[in-house]
């Protein structure tokens, strides 16, 4: 699995390490999880009933230990696939970002959706519930977690496409359970 833990940047000021992220983790009895970048991606093995609940019990545990609350989204690598394929090698894949959330799939024709997405300056490209790929109209901008943040009304996180692939290729979207 993987685990999106938002406003995590390890090993910045006020942020836990990377040993204190895996730590987390194992005492949550993720005793594989292996930090992927330093952007608080955490990959994982767990049965998949049990990784959302491990992955919170993670961030409670870092919490703990580091005084940083945060929240944390989770899916099975495998649930990536589909995601790189369609947006992996797209022309603009870097200006493109996948953000998880638990709320509702954005629509297009909301006019939240439509607001937001003229603050933000990106667009909606695809959604369903808890997740979007969010398309930045500039570079090195990453605007697709304050868009869904705002539309939903709860915190998000999001990661590029191009570390989404990278992250893919590595880990080989194999089945953990």
């Amino acid at each position: 699995h993987v685990a999106l833990v938002r406003n995590v940047n390890v090993g910045q000021r006020g942020h836990p390490s990377t040993a204190q992220l895996l730590a987390a983790f194992a005492d949550a009895g993720a005793v594989d999880a292996v930090s992927y970048q330093s952007n608080g991606t955490v990959v994982f093995s767990a049965p998949a009933d049990l990784a959302g609940p491990l992955a919170q019990d993670a961030v409670v545990a870092l919490a703990r230990a580091t005084g940083l609350e945060s929240e944390v989204f989770t899916r099975p690598l495998e649930w990536l696939q589909p995601v790189v394929d369609e947006h992996g090698s797209a022309a603009d894949a870097p200006l493109r970002e996948l953000t998880l959330h638990d709320g509702p799939g954005l629509q297009s024709d909301d006019p939240a959706v439509i607001e937001a997405e003229r603050l933000a300056r990106c667009t909606v490209l695809e959604a369903g519930e808890g997740w979007a790929v969010i398309l930045n109209h500039r570079p090195e901008q990453g605007n697709a977690t304050p868009l869904v943040e705002r539309v939903i009304g709860s915190p998000a996180s999001s990661r590029g496409i191009p570390t989404i692939t990278r992250l893919y290729e590595k880990f080989g979207g194999a089945s953990t359970d």
